[in-house]
């Protein structure tokens, strides 16, 4: 056949001297080089993986601080240590004697044991500082004028500074409480000295002061000490603690009631009592409520107050810090305080950025049903017999070393049902196979093959363009085959004047394995949803080199295929949606493309794909701001784009820390319940696009193993995409390796598919 010839297609993107020439051949033809110093020369960023790595270890770390200081604190009857039959007393000298105790203040470092004088009471306070209860605690002592003791959680401390600061300022007496609240006759001597270093640590940074005064968590008392207990005393001891245990424990963190705690607080027959009460761990309603009724009745019974060293008459429990202590104190705080910022701000990024993906999925089912409502109602208002939309097409086929399958591409596209005027041109961009033979050799009459220096994939697209004869254009990879019906169904939208290029629906034809299988699900799940809202909200990024067709005259003013980005197909379709055209989906219009069959080409693929696509993004930003279709594009495609393509898989590493977290720390049922939970919300989505495209539900299958293994390969590959691009490097080209999965098996045995 013969076409009536055409004005070459100019090149707006590039200048005319690094064009390649346009003229029919059948051989190589000279092309110009790129100037030199337009480009910063491409290389591959080296350092980046250890500085992402201990980003994550960082956060990890802090992760870490944060579960050890805030996943296992506060008093409750499951923790709570029993004395049962057979357990071993401490010293008698301990057990029989008061509730404050000098474990070597004796002779031959003998335990020193002490009551307190009658009609004293020393109310003293577990588990705090508390923002919430403390401070109205503190309001009331201070209205009655009533010093207390404070056994205070390092982890607390670190967190709340100014109200230890307050109690100090009171005149109250601020004790060690250990940092997080573990059983110490439960733990090893090195946890211990860690729990006890680490809350004189944060007294220092947070008060200026270090303490000789201790409380064991889940201690009782002095009567119902054990050996374990006494040997856990003993440790702290040594560091010359003094350890204050209780005469009347009220056990106010159970709630009993105002009433049972007032009475549990009071002395029997006037003999002096530290009185143990709690101002965090839990809702300490009851014992605020409680604490002004203990002490009018106490003051009735005659009573005064006093803090344990002075009723004891001893030296003050709370002594200044020195300059170091003071600094390491700081640094602790700090440390601490950044890493619970950093964790509530993340948690509600999570809880945001999750909230988003669910409600992405739910968007993406809705527009697709929505769309699939719209083909089958557009499809019904056909006339019968209608005639088709048979306009003259050219495919154009750029080729690069596809030697193992460039012969069925062209033999799906040269015996395809369409019945208008077609021309293939395939474009050999100096391959160093037998690519151009191969084509050549198929012996179809409107088959040309069009032979250059290699330029890269846009320089043979737009040599191939300039060859063509027609107003409507096809461009295939040289990796993809045809069905019998696509070009005619791909072709179909562009009867409409206003559309610009169509997408069609690109399926893996090597879906075996894991890898295929992930990659198919992928494709099925990005076509059939993602690529359905895009066409309802008119703002398709991308129609894909593997199947798309375009009208000339949007190419023409779109300036070609640019050179600018590694994806060009994206480049190209934003740069269309900018112009004002309609860019559409066609899901009948079935391609086939081989896919990587190795994580190593898959990587390479991926991280061309990636680092392109946001090249284009960054070159068409100004969208945002543009007015009328361009506007509407770059406000409504590109912040999608930039949350679920890059924020997104930023963030992923640093989620499957956090989840690793919630298990160890948090409460790991619920963390499992979540996990399957989204697993299956994505399984019921992948199965609805399944059936969209008439495929078997089979695949679903490994959609748990994608999410745990091929996932993460994805978002190592925007991290590393994106670092390559704050780093200003230029990638290359890197071309996918065929394996001939088309000629090694006829290409009428796709997958079945019942898409129309």
């Amino acid at each position: 056949m013969t076409f009536r010839p055409l004005r070459p297609f100019p090149g707006v993107d590039e200048p005319a001297d690094t064009m390649p020439d346009m003229r029919a051949v059948t051989g190589p033809q000279p092309i110009a080089r790129p100037r030199a110093g337009r480009r910063r020369q491409a290389r591959t960023p080296r350092g980046h993986w250890p500085l992402a790595s201990l980003i994550v270890v960082i956060f990890a770390l802090g992760l870490l601080i944060e579960g050890f200081t805030h996943g296992i604190l506060g008093e409750n009857a499951a923790d709570e240590p029993t004395a049962g039959p057979g357990t071993t007393a401490g010293p008698a000298s301990v057990v029989d004697g008061g509730p404050v105790v000098a474990p070597a203040g004796g002779r031959n470092g003998s335990p020193v044991s002490y009551r307190i004088p009658r009609k004293t009471a020393i109310l003293s306070f577990d588990d705090g500082p508390n923002p919430d209860w403390t401070p109205k605690i503190l309001a009331v002592l201070r209205e009655y004028h009533v010093p207390a003791d404070f056994f205070t959680i390092g982890a607390h401390v670190a967190d709340y500074p100014d109200i230890v600061r307050q109690e100090l300022k009171d005149g109250d007496e601020v004790g060690s409480h250990t940092y997080t609240h573990p059983n110490l006759a439960q733990v090893s001597t090195w946890r211990e000295n860690l729990e006890l270093t680490l809350t004189q640590n944060a007294l220092a940074g947070a008060a200026g002061i270090h303490t000789r005064i201790m409380r064991m968590p889940y201690s009782s008392e002095a009567n119902a000490v054990t050996a374990a207990d006494w040997r856990a005393a003993m440790t702290a001891g040594r560091d010359g603690y003094l350890m204050v245990f209780t005469s009347v424990d009220t056990r106010d963190w159970a709630r009993p009631g105002v009433a049972k705690i007032v009475k549990a607080a009071i002395p029997a027959g006037g003999a002096g009592a530290i009185i143990m009460l709690h101002d965090s761990g839990g809702n300490r309603s009851e014992t605020l409520a409680a604490l002004p009724r203990i002490i009018k009745e106490l003051r009735q019974r005659g009573y005064h107050f006093d803090t344990v060293t002075q009723a004891l008459k001893l030296v003050s429990a709370d002594v200044p810090a020195t300059g170091n202590q003071h600094l390491v104190g700081t640094l602790l705080v700090d440390i601490q305080q950044g890493s619970d910022w950093a964790f509530t701000a993340f948690a509600i990024g999570l809880i945001v950025l999750t909230s988003l993906s669910v409600l992405r999925l739910l968007v993406l089912v809705g527009f697709a049903m929505a769309a699939r409502r719209r083909e089958l109602s557009v499809a019904r208002r056909i006339p019968p017999g209608a005639p088709p939309f048979l306009p003259d097409v050219t495919v154009i086929i750029p080729a690069f070393n596809e030697e193992a399958g460039i012969a069925a591409t062209v033999q799906t596209m040269a015996e395809s049902q369409y019945r208008g005027r077609l021309e293939i041109i395939v474009v050999d961009d100096g391959s160093t196979d037998s690519t151009a033979q191969v084509a050549a050799s198929l012996g179809y009459p409107f088959v040309r093959v069009v032979t250059q220096r290699n330029s890269g994939k846009p320089g043979a697209l737009n040599t191939g363009i300039r060859q063509a004869h027609s107003d409507i254009l096809v461009l295939v990879d040289g990796d993809t085959v045809f069905q019998p019906d696509t070009i005619g169904k791909l072709v179909a939208p562009l009867a409409d004047p206003e559309v610009g290029a169509v997408s069609g629906n690109t399926k893996v034809f090597n879906r075996k394995g894991f890898l295929g299988r992930w990659q198919h699900l992928e494709y099925v799940v990005g076509f059939n949803l993602d690529r359905r809202m895009y066409d309802m909200l008119g703002v398709m990024p991308t129609v894909p080199g593997a199947v798309g067709a375009f009208r000339r005259s949007a190419l023409h003013r779109a300036g070609g295929v640019s050179h600018d980005t590694l994806a060009e197909d994206t480049d190209l379709t934003m740069a269309l949606c900018r112009g004002g055209w309609r860019v559409v989906y066609a899901p009948g219009a079935i391609a086939w493309t081989e896919v990587p069959a190795t994580l190593s080409a898959l990587w390479k693929q991926r991280y061309r794909w990636c680092y392109g696509t946001m090249q284009a993004m960054w070159k068409h930003r100004h969208a945002m701001v543009d007015r009328g279709g361009s506007g509407r594009f770059g406000r409504l495609c590109l912040p999608y784009l930039w949350l679920f393509q890059v924020l997104l898989p930023l963030l992923a590493p640093l989620i499957d820390v956090f989840s690793i977290y919630g298990i160890v720390f948090l409460n790991p049922v619920q963390v499992g319940v979540f996990w399957l939970t989204f697993t299956a919300l994505q399984m019921l989505i992948a199965g609805y696009a399944l059936r969209l495209d008439g495929e078997r539900l089979r695949p679903l299958w490994v959609l748990p193993f994608q999410l745990i293994v091929y996932r993460q390969l994805m978002y190592l590959v925007t991290i590393q995409s994106v670092i390559t691009a704050l780093l200003g490097t230029r990638q290359r080209w890197q071309a996918t390796k065929r394996t001939g999965v088309f000629t090694d098996q006829a290409t009428t045995d796709q997958p079945a598919t019942s898409t129309s």
